[in-house]
């Protein structure tokens, strides 16, 4: 497979998933500011865009709606929704005769129907819209896309990103301390609590919920399981010919940090889950540089604050 294309495949993978994750935490954390009066919003707000890769003005008081502005409308944000949707569309115009007509016209749509504001009263129903919008787009790979390297290196770069998004979404938890999002609205926000519900059989407890979005082997959502099947796509497009070890930098930071997670109990996790979070952001950030540097030598990856150029 052409560099290119498997860039671009790569790409658009995690833009897809990257607005599906930052649409999550935003529903999330903006209804929380909505509903709690105690919690100090320009904090809340700086603490969020800072966990998100964004920079805010130090001379503002940014409100919620500052926040929807940076994170979800802005085209030139790296860390918004336009942003990612647009850079998903540009990414399948690049490999535009290998990605199917039915995936070009969803992502094509979807861009065409980003709106440039967003009322306070629609915010709901636009992070609902984005998620069904980046729904569908992988709904189309899954069920229309033969297992080979196309869909090794979507899965890869979703995959990685979902991983990144998920240890964001619980970097987020503590930033309001006690004000800060419940467990329950946590599962909810990654679609878990029903899954969780089935598993654990009980109103959701720090542990149990943090131990199911980080360990679980079977839940989708998980970082092991994202940073678990990151590792098979990557063994699955090159398979391992040393005897000896790990030579792949991208295969030994992804084990380096699953095995960080799937070996330390979950309550020195809890105790300094911000840490751990970073850590994990950091090593699927250099995950994805190594891949670059393997795979895409040629052209300057696409990034968003945060990530090494």
């Amino acid at each position: 497979m052409l560099s290119r294309i498997a860039e671009s495949l790569f790409w658009i993978g995690r833009y897809i998933e990257r607005s599906d994750g930052t649409a999550r935490i935003l529903d999330v954390h903006l209804q929380l500011l909505l509903e709690d009066p105690w919690i100090e919003e320009d904090l809340a707000c700086r603490s969020l865009l800072s966990v998100m890769g964004s920079e805010a003005p130090e001379d503002v008081t940014l409100t919620r709606q500052d926040v929807l502005a940076i994170l979800a409308v802005d085209r030139s944000e790296p860390a918004s929704i336009a942003y990612s949707l647009g850079a998903a569309r540009e990414n399948a115009r690049r490999a535009r005769e290998i990605v199917s007509t039915e995936l070009w016209e969803c992502l094509n749509t979807t861009r065409a129907r980003m709106p440039r504001k967003v009322s306070s009263d629609k915010v709901h129903e636009f992070f609902a819209w984005v998620r069904e919008r980046s729904a569908l787009a992988v709904g189309i790979i899954e069920s229309a896309t033969s297992r080979d390297e196309a869909w090794q290196f979507f899965t890869l770069g979703r995959s990685i990103e979902r991983a990144d998004m998920t240890a964001r979404l619980l970097a987020t938890r503590s930033l309001t301390e006690a004000s800060g999002p419940s467990w329950t609205t946590i599962l909810r926000s990654c679609g878990a609590y029903e899954a969780y519900l089935r598993t654990y059989r009980g109103v959701p407890s720090a542990r149990n919920a943090a131990e199911f979005l980080l360990l679980d082997r079977l839940f989708p959502r998980s970082i092991l399981f994202s940073v678990t099947r990151a590792e098979n796509c990557m063994r699955e497009i090159e398979p391992r010919s040393d005897r000896v070890g790990v030579s792949d930098q991208a295969q030994r930071l992804l084990g380096q940090i699953r095995s960080e997670l799937e070996y330390r109990p979950i309550a020195e996790i809890i105790d300094d889950l911000t840490v751990h979070m970073d850590n994990v952001q950091a090593a699927t950030s250099a995950a994805s540089e190594a891949i670059r540097q393997r795979y895409f030598p040629t052209n300057a990856a696409p990034s968003w604050v945060g990530e090494t150029t």
